[in-house]
């Protein structure tokens, strides 16, 4: 019984190593056959292109900004008093013209104070024509008993009269005073302006000092816009010389340096206005690092100078600055640029990748400098990994490509013929009998 174990435990490896030894005899003497064919020519994808050529093209530089007024002031009263009359502009929001009485105060004390300094310059006059007649009465009484010499001041009483008369301008000096006091009494606009907040209103009593209200200037607003240092080049930037003439230089100035720019804002829809690159500052901006110019809209509020939703303080805005014209440019969609360095042209039907160079470049557009010439395939398409010279076709175009393939195709199937003749079946059979064939050494091997 032993024995037979041990016939057992040497047996069945070696029938293991047989069967394994001619397995592997019969997969080398079998190896599998594949039909290698040459890469294939044909068009593996479709783009749309467009042919580079130069043109005349217009800068368009974005920015962005809040709008601010031109002057902004806190109105203050210069004289105390009870508000007894405000005028219906005086809210919020409220539109004036420059000399309009925005607030009227009891000026009954002030009127009173008037009259007082009025009888004080009265008295302060006779005062003055009594010293007069005493000088001309010492000078007639000297010149009878003088015995011919020169009268000294005190003699002719010079000193008193000079006194009256400074006293009349003293008293002249407060009716001056009072009036003003008295003219304070109604606050008058500065300008054409609006109200931005009101801090009193009627029945109130103030003092001197009190704060009114906030207001702001109407004829025109600013925008400051930070300007990128790429696009610094391609402006039309307002500058001012020190030795520059104020009246020529700034007719110069508003004829040729000034840039329109077009502002928008779709805070209550869209909303536009036309405006105008006024000045440029005069120092780059410590924590951005880019120079800011100023922009004005003219007559904001104005219905028949601009339609739409009123421009608001503080309205956050974008900014379209016309910049130079540039002449003979190549500009390419922003799009069809890869990691800003590169783009693909199509050439005899192969993409190629060509590095550039921009000159600029904003969100839509960009100025190509070196890397690409007139009349290349730009490619539009996205594209995804792709390599290049592969082959491509352009959409809307017949591929040259497209013959030689159908001729090598044309090939193949007439000698698929002349072997399915020989062998007395048809070409499909033909076809047919192939693929049984290779899928039997297939299940050969995997056996």
């Amino acid at each position: 019984m032993s024995k037979t174990v041990n016939y057992k435990k040497i047996l069945i490896p070696v029938i293991i190593i047989i069967v394994t030894a001619a397995l592997m005899m019969v997969i080398l003497s079998n190896p599998p056959t594949s039909t290698r064919a040459k890469p294939s020519q044909a068009p593996q994808m479709t783009v749309a292109t467009t042919t580079l050529s130069p043109q005349s093209y217009q800068v368009m530089v974005q920015s962005f900004g809040t709008v601010k007024p031109r002057t902004q002031s806190i109105l203050f009263a210069q004289v105390s008093g009870q508000i007894n009359k405000v005028s219906k502009q005086f809210r919020a929001g409220g539109f004036f013209e420059q000399g309009d009485v925005l607030i009227q105060l009891d000026d009954r004390d002030h009127r009173a104070e008037v009259k007082i300094a009025q009888a004080s310059l009265m008295s302060a006059k006779q005062n003055l024509q009594e010293e007069g007649a005493r000088v001309k009465q010492a000078l007639a009484d000297w010149q009878r008993l003088g015995n011919g010499k020169a009268p000294n001041a005190l003699v002719l009483r010079q000193p008193q009269f000079e006194a009256a008369k400074a006293q009349v301008l003293s008293a002249e000096a407060q009716l001056d005073k009072v009036k003003l006091s008295l003219e304070r009494t109604k606050i008058v606009a500065p300008y054409a302006g609006r109200i931005l907040k009101k801090n009193v209103d009627i029945g109130q009593v103030i003092s001197s000092n009190t704060q009114l209200a906030d207001i702001f200037a109407v004829d025109y607003v600013e925008i400051r816009l930070p300007i990128k240092n790429k696009d610094l080049p391609l402006m039309k930037l307002p500058e001012e010389y020190q030795n520059g003439d104020d009246s020529s230089g700034s007719e110069k100035l508003n004829s040729s340096m000034i840039s329109n720019v077009v502002i928008s804002s779709d805070l209550m829809g869209e909303q536009i206005w036309q405006g105008k690159i006024v000045r440029t500052e005069s120092a780059i901006d410590e924590v951005s690092q880019q120079l800011y110019v100023v922009a004005q809209i003219i007559r904001p509020y104005d219905g028949e100078y601009n339609q739409g939703a009123q421009i608001k303080m503080g309205q956050y805005v974008t900014a379209q600055i016309t910049g130079r014209k540039v002449e003979n440019a190549l500009v390419i969609p922003s799009s069809a640029i890869y990691q800003g360095s590169y783009v693909y042209i199509v050439n005899d039907n192969l993409l190629i990748r060509k590095d550039i160079t921009l000159g600029w470049q904003n969100g839509t557009e960009a100025i190509v400098t070196q890397g690409l010439i007139s009349g290349d395939e730009l490619v539009l398409t996205s594209l995804g990994q792709v390599s290049s010279g592969t082959p491509v076709a352009i959409a809307g175009q017949a591929s040259s490509k497209s013959k030689p393939i159908s001729v090598h195709s044309q090939e193949r199937l007439n000698k698929l013929k002349n072997i399915a003749a020989k062998q007395g079946i048809s070409v499909e059979a033909l076809i047919a009998k192939r693929k049984a064939h290779k899928a039997a050494q297939a299940d050969k091997v995997n056996n």
